[in-house]
């Protein structure tokens, strides 16, 4: 459901509350892409040089599995490895931008489709990942439904090496930089859905996959 004129009307309203126009001016616009450039960083931990290490260490904390191989051609087999060892179906839904992989090699049958009801386990690729928090970031897109990584009981993301950056912060200034707008979703992962609301008990799955399983695809 596009959600787009609602949003577009309440902003309206509260700029109207605050006597402004409905949509913001030129000027208003440069003078806010002046104030993120310009806009000083506030301290930040100093990182170790080699961010994919570190974004490895930080997902397995956050219960995260991770496996590394050295080239796109190695990613199906690495994710038939991981469905075999947890003893899952073969079957999956998948971003179209993973079409090309060879999965029927390895006997992995993939839908590239949005999830439904029913669907196990879905694959996606991630727009970047954060070395520090271990975290993925999903930016919605036609062709990169979020809901890939949210609905299925299983979720596996294919990080490539390339698009692991330090903190959050280096996050957003990628966004920004190959994006200009940021889109009308974005999704931070960190590990499986999890809630301790009942007797301070850890419940994984809670509301959302019970797994994360991110493949780093290492630059061949």
């Amino acid at each position: 459901m596009d959600t787009s004129a609602a949003r577009r009307n309440i902003i309206a309203r509260i700029r109207a509350a605050q006597r402004r126009p409905a949509l913001p001016a030129a000027a208003e616009r440069e003078a806010l892409t002046d104030y993120l450039a310009r806009h000083p960083v506030g301290p930040r931990p100093d990182l170790p040089g080699d961010l994919v290490e570190l974004f490895v260490t930080q997902s397995r904390k956050m219960a995260t599995s991770v496996a590394c191989v050295d080239g796109p051609q190695q990613v199906p087999a690495a994710v038939a490895a991981y469905l075999h060892e947890h003893k899952l179906a073969t079957t999956a839904v998948a971003w179209p931008a993973l079409a090309d992989y060879g999965w029927a090699d390895v006997g992995c049958q993939l839908e590239f489709r949005m999830p439904r009801d029913g669907d196990l386990t879905g694959i996606t690729g991630c727009f970047c990942a954060v070395a520090e928090t271990g975290t993925l970031a999903l930016l919605s897109g036609e062709d990169e439904f979020v809901s890939a990584g949210l609905l299925p009981q299983t979720h596996i993301a294919i990080v490539p090496a390339s698009r692991v950056v330090g903190g959050l912060e280096d996050a957003f200034a990628l966004m920004r930089a190959e994006r200009g707008e940021l889109p009308r979703a974005v999704n931070f992962i960190s590990g499986p859905s999890r809630t301790g609301d009942i007797e301070q008990t850890i419940v994984l799955g809670a509301h959302g996959p019970y797994r994360v399983h991110a493949v780093v695809v290492r630059d061949a």
